[in-house]
């Protein structure tokens, strides 16, 4: 996934023990197709290496003010850089950027520079609570830096509290969403994701191999860009972080949850594979072998997106999911004006590395109007844009094909 590709990054990375966290902050941001300037303080250098950096990031890792072949390289990186992101920040670099003073390259390239800010502090639970820290943190955030964490968790010496680094992913995805667009800035978007468990006994239910990747994909996406995101999913181990999570499990508890939270969003993705059956009385114990193949009757669950796409207020956007494994659009195309759907996202499982369990994805966009977009095989996160991008009137950035049918 190259959604960073062009951006150029600079990555600050101080004294902390979490140093040897940044290492994968830097190879995430370079995988996301980011030029990354690793910057690294005096105290750092005692916990990682520069040439780990530097080999990671493509460019040479920078520790020097004075002893750089660049005259005033702090300038330079200031003015060049798309964003900047200081992981970890210790207690000693937050208090300098908010009292402004420029001891380093580091602080001198914060101070000489526009660009969004990312703070990912990390240090000890005592430091962390200090009063005095509180108040940097707090002060820096009213001047628009974004503050990643921190986490609660083991730290160093073995004792476990608040003040742990943020996972390199989730300080990865701020980095997203601080240079990504903000057109979904103050609205509110409802996400399905993942495959619903209909109980057959206390230990086996009828399901299906949906993983939740592409819902979460998108409600990750949607945060991104800036919208206040409603998560309904069955898989909330992985949910993404920023958006807020309803956890469930059946499609009756999914229906629950979509019918409350739906009339208050501007924008309704239902990715999850939604169980089309369900046992009608599944026992409550677990049933046993030795007592015979049990007879599992089924009936019909709610369909949630007829639901909803009855219910559609004027001005909502409802997008719907097809997976087919035969006559992709047609089917599509049917449930598409038979929900009422403004856009349906259509997908053929049966292809390789295409839906179910797979990072990527390969789908056909189709609008009430007539409207379809191609999108080629690409990574999950790639097909959330192309959706968001399709529903809020431009067509995806990596179509094959597009035409008004």
């Amino acid at each position: 996934m190259n959604d960073l590709r062009g951006r150029r990054i600079v990555l600050g990375v101080t004294g902390g023990i979490a140093a040897y966290k940044a290492v994968e902050v830097c190879r995430r941001l370079v995988d996301a197709g980011a030029e990354v300037v690793p910057v690294l303080t005096r105290g750092a250098l005692r916990m990682v290496g520069e040439t780990t950096f530097s080999a990671l990031a493509g460019n040479r890792a920078r520790t020097s003010l004075f002893d750089d072949p660049d005259p005033i390289p702090h300038t330079r990186l200031g003015q060049s850089a798309d964003a900047i992101v200081v992981a970890p920040a210790t207690a000693r670099i937050l208090a300098d950027l908010r009292s402004g003073r420029s001891g380093d390259l580091l602080t001198a390239t914060v101070m000489a520079s526009r660009a969004p800010l990312v703070l990912a502090p990390a240090m000890h639970t005592e430091m962390w609570e200090q009063a005095a820290i509180q108040e940097n943190v707090r002060i820096l955030a009213e001047r628009g830096a974004v503050v990643v964490g921190p986490d609660e968790g083991r730290l160093a010496g073995g004792d476990v509290g608040a003040g742990r680094l943020a996972a390199p992913a989730v300080i990865v995805e701020a980095v997203r969403r601080v240079l990504g667009p903000r057109d979904l800035e103050g609205r509110r978007v409802l996400v399905t994701a993942g495959g619903t468990r209909e109980p057959i006994d206390a230990v086996r239910f009828v399901g299906n191999r949906s993983s939740g990747k592409q819902g979460h994909a998108l409600a990750a996406e949607a945060a991104a860009r800036g919208a206040e995101v409603v998560l309904v999913t069955t898989r909330p181990d992985t949910a993404p972080p920023g958006v807020r999570v309803v956890p469930v499990e059946t499609a009756a508890e999914m229906h629950d949850a979509c019918v409350l939270e739906a009339p208050a969003c501007d924008m309704v993705v239902m990715a999850a594979a939604v169980a089309d059956f369900r046992p009608v009385a599944p026992a409550a114990g677990k049933l046993k072998k030795t007592d015979g193949v049990p007879r599992v009757e089924l009936e019909p669950t709610v369909d949630i997106l007829a639901a909803l796409g009855a219910a559609k207020r004027p001005g909502q956007i409802l997008v719907g999911f097809a997976a087919e494994t035969d006559e992709l659009v047609a089917h599509a195309r049917e449930k598409l004006a038979r929900k009422k759907l403004d856009w349906i996202v259509a997908n053929d499982v049966s292809k390789p590395s295409v839906g179910f369990e797979h990072d990527t994805n390969e789908v056909v966009l189709l609008g009430a109007d007539g409207t379809r977009h191609d999108v080629a095989l690409t990574d999950k996160r790639e097909i959330a844009r192309a959706v968001f991008d399709t529903a809020l009137g431009r067509p995806p950035t990596r179509p094959t094909t597009q035409e008004h049918e």
